[in-house]
């Protein structure tokens, strides 16, 4: 159904990129601004996983190789991905206090997993698994492509919304029907490109439930870190959001439901759907250690200065 759902509203966003461009510009308009946005977005694409890794500071997961919770980190995760039929992932580690995670690459062959001290701090190894299996399935369902074509859908409409008020319109109904497109047209691509964003969460959970063979832990996960998330805001997310749709959570502020402008869907809605995927998955859950270790990232939290929250 988030496959059906998906297509629609690609077409939808594509229909109305050529009614907005026939109006602005007819033909000739509508490829000027398909083609800007094209340039744009594949340079994106194609160096997504090096831009956004570098701007968090990623660093690989092997170099705290002689911490126990990072290599059970890496051995789940690539134990996940031979289960997803996914070549080997690149596994990294941003030291952030929020629990978050997410996934980035251009394709399976050129793709990375990243969790935050945050999040492997607060959870049981189970739950870990849980969130991985979920970035891999962004992965396994080329997300970052979907994602790309949105985003150069929606640009080229937002080029033609600001064509409007300099060329467009004048046959075409005039100075306020430029106006109104200028106006109206990045909001509707905008309020598509989040549906689009939601309905790849919604997949990306239950593909991550039959690679993990079980949706609770990944529930479990999502209740736990949803709530801390939005108590321990990210700077550096904050300035760049552009970047808050690729995390399993909005890094950026809670929702209550699936807002139109929301890149996320509500986490209760997620559980909801999780949990009604419960005794369906037809692979056998992944066996997971017992937590005994504490990360030393969590001690060095407890020594510092306790912030507003206590």
């Amino acid at each position: 159904m988030n496959h059906t759902k998906t297509f629609m509203l690609l077409a939808a966003m594509t229909a109305l990129f050529g009614a907005i461009g026939y109006l602005v510009g007819g033909i000739p308009g509508m490829a000027i601004a398909f083609v800007i946005a094209v340039g744009l977005n594949v340079f994106s694409y194609w160096n997504s996983d090096s831009i956004v890794l570098k701007s968090y500071r990623a660093k690989p997961a092997a170099d705290f190789q002689n911490n126990p919770k990072v290599s059970a980190y890496l051995q789940d995760t690539r134990a996940l991905a031979q289960r997803a039929g996914l070549p080997e992932p690149k596994i990294y580690i941003v030291e952030m206090d929020q629990p978050n995670a997410f996934a980035t690459g251009r394709n399976p062959d050129n793709a990375a997993v990243v969790a935050t001290t945050g999040l492997l701090n607060m959870l049981n190894r189970d739950e870990i698994a849980g969130v991985m299996a979920h970035e891999l399935a962004h992965i396994k369902n080329r997300d970052t492509l979907t994602m790309t074509v949105t985003a150069t859908i929606a640009g080229a409409i937002g080029l033609l919304a600001n064509f409007a008020l300099f060329f467009g319109g004048r046959e075409r109904g005039g100075l306020i029907v430029g106006i109104l497109i200028a106006i109206l047209a990045p909001i509707a691509a905008s309020v598509v490109q989040m549906a689009i964003s939601r309905a790849r969460e919604y997949e990306a959970d239950k593909t991550g439930a039959e690679i993990l063979g079980d949706p609770e832990p990944l529930a479990r996960a999502l209740a736990k870190i949803s709530g801390q998330a939005e108590l321990m805001p990210d700077q550096h997310t904050e300035e760049n959001q552009a970047m808050a749709h690729m995390f399993i959570v909005n890094p950026l502020a809670g929702q209550r439901g699936d807002n139109l402008f929301s890149t996320h869907p509500a986490t209760q809605n997620r559980i909801e759907a999780l949990m009604a995927l419960k005794g369906s998955t037809s692979a056998t859950p992944m066996a997971t250690e017992p937590e005994t270790v504490v990360s030393p990232w969590a001690a060095a939290r407890q020594s510092r200065r306790k912030g507003p929250w206590g």
